[in-house]
């Protein structure tokens, strides 16, 4: 419970802190945490002023509408007058007169709250968008990868984050073209280009194993295709290292199709969903009649 009420205290400090920054009313109060919350603050200040000059993704728009609209339901903030009025009634004397001014602080403060943290994911998705284009080494190559797991953590569906890990691994395959004069940093991007692969096909198999649905399936086979051929063109490196570990991602890409028209077979015959699971996703039996 003290816990509880440290945090929402200095929660509702940091959104009077922002609200002055902004030249919102002073509040003539010092706390003991103001010094950490101002370089919270000035770190806000610094995001919106310095935002880069980028358009931000409508997808990204929209992710974050609807995070705020969720929040600000959860939270009470914009609750009709007459609720207010009511949770006012409900209290006596001096107690029950203060509950709607001490609601209204905290409608506000949450308010504010909701308001730097929109800023700041706008200016932070202006960053998100700078590094799209970032390698491994570039400052902003960290940025470009935690955009990506969020992106992850947005996603609606297995189906969803299934693709974009195959996308992923897209991006790796591109960054490994671009680091061929570094034999650490190749075989690094290969080995998370490799996982991204993996985990996509695993989430997708899976879904089309549970479904009895092979169309999941032809987005693991159309990424095959394309990345194979691409891996392979890796090859004409001259160094015999980087070209061993080319040729693992290209056995793990021939694995996957393997195991796409092993569940794809498994569907059409009618074989129950697959128990046994690997890192690929579900291993299928043998349809009766095949050896």
């Amino acid at each position: 419970m003290d816990s509880d009420l440290f945090s929402r205290r200095r929660a509702e400090r940091f959104a009077q802190l922002l609200d002055e920054a902004n030249g919102g009313r002073r509040h003539h109060v010092r706390s003991r945490v103001d010094d950490e919350l101002a370089a919270l603050v000035a770190v806000s200040q610094r995001l919106t002023a310095d935002r880069p000059d980028v358009e931000v993704d409508a997808e990204f728009r929209a992710g974050l509408r609807a995070m705020l609209v969720a929040t600000a339901e959860r939270e009470g903030i914009g609750t009709p007058a007459a609720k207010t009025k009511t949770t006012a009634a409900a209290g006596s004397g001096i107690r029950g007169s203060l509950l709607p001014a001490v609601t209204a602080r905290r409608a506000r403060a949450r308010g504010a709250i909701l308001v730097g943290i929109a800023a700041g994911a706008v200016a932070l998705s202006g960053i998100s968008a700078a590094s799209e284009n970032a390698l491994p080494g570039d400052a902003l190559y960290g940025m470009k990868r935690s955009t990506e797991r969020a992106q992850l953590a947005l996603a609606s569906s297995d189906i969803s984050r299934g693709q974009l890990f195959l996308d992923f691994a897209r991006t790796r395959l591109d960054e490994a073209d671009t680091v061929r004069d570094d034999r650490i940093g190749f075989g690094a991007v290969l080995d998370d280009m490799d996982a991204d692969t993996r985990q996509g096909v695993r989430l997708l198999t899976t879904v089309a194993a549970q479904r009895s649905d092979p169309a999941g399936l032809e987005a693991v086979n159309v990424f095959v295709t394309g990345q194979r051929r691409a891996v392979s063109g890796l090859l004409d490196r001259t160094d015999h290292v980087e070209q061993d570990r080319t040729r693992r991602s290209l056995a793990l890409l021939d694995a996957v199709r393997k195991r796409s028209e092993a569940l794809r077979a498994a569907i059409a015959c009618g074989l129950p969903t697959p128990t046994a699971s690997d890192a690929l996703g579900p291993a299928p039996g043998t349809c009766p009649g095949e050896r």
